[in-house]
């Protein structure tokens, strides 16, 4: 088979700054403090740019033989203590998370060309906190909660929409409570990266590490 060579078609299509030498570097990354709060201020930039889904984020998980696996999930929340999500807990990632909770979250925003890069260790959310989160969502996908054996092999998607609709059966027109095998995560982030695009690969890089005194920060090499 012959090899196909992806992206030929978009190389170093970002415009070099104009009265600059090509190679010319500019620092566009700010010094912070607070890495939370630079990451505050760039997804905010995001949600008014960001075509789509802004709060979107890979989550990369490893089992208890090391193997890694990612998937795309919802941003539900952020303060000092981290980054939350919500998800099956008896899914895969749920037996990744419980089986090596520690966790990795990529941010990448295509309208702002940058990325943020996050990892730390991973813990529940408490009970009270998850059930107030599961009472916003829609009641259509409260009953999915219930309905769906998430990540594990399903006969016929027939199946899986007949559960759903005996979950709405069950609950006719009633509050739905929080199913006990669904809650939600808070990554507490040891280590933050932002990431800006740059031309002829020569993106900026600024790496924030916690330490037993708070953040200590430096760039690195694209």
């Amino acid at each position: 088979m012959r090899l196909f060579l992806a992206g030929q078609g978009h190389r170093d299509k970002m415009p070099v700054v104009e009265g600059l030498p090509p190679l010319h570097i500019v620092v566009m990354i700010k010094e912070a403090a607070d890495p939370l709060a630079l990451f505050a201020e760039w997804y905010g930039e995001a949600q008014k740019t960001e075509p789509d889904v802004p709060d979107a984020m890979t989550l990369a998980t490893v089992d208890a033989d090391g193997m890694p696996a990612a998937r795309m999930v919802l941003l539900k929340g952020y303060d000092a203590e981290g980054f939350v999500f919500y998800t099956n807990t008896q899914s895969r990632k749920g037996h990744h998370l419980g089986e090596h909770p520690k966790a990795a979250l990529l941010f990448h925003w295509k309208s702002l060309r940058r990325q943020v890069r996050i990892e730390g260790a991973i813990d529940p959310v408490g009970e009270a906190q998850a059930d107030a989160y599961f009472a916003t969502r829609s009641r259509d996908s409260q009953l999915g909660a219930w309905a769906s054996d998430q990540s594990h092999p399903l006969e016929s998607r027939e199946l899986f929409e007949r559960r759903y609709e005996e979950m709405n059966q069950r609950f006719g027109g009633q509050p739905i409570p929080r199913p006990p095998h669904w809650s939600g995560y808070r990554l507490h982030p040891c280590r933050i990266e932002f990431w800006t695009d740059r031309p002829h690969r020569l993106h900026e890089r600024r790496l924030f590490t916690r330490t037993d005194g708070g953040w200590e920060e430096g760039l690195l090499y694209p």
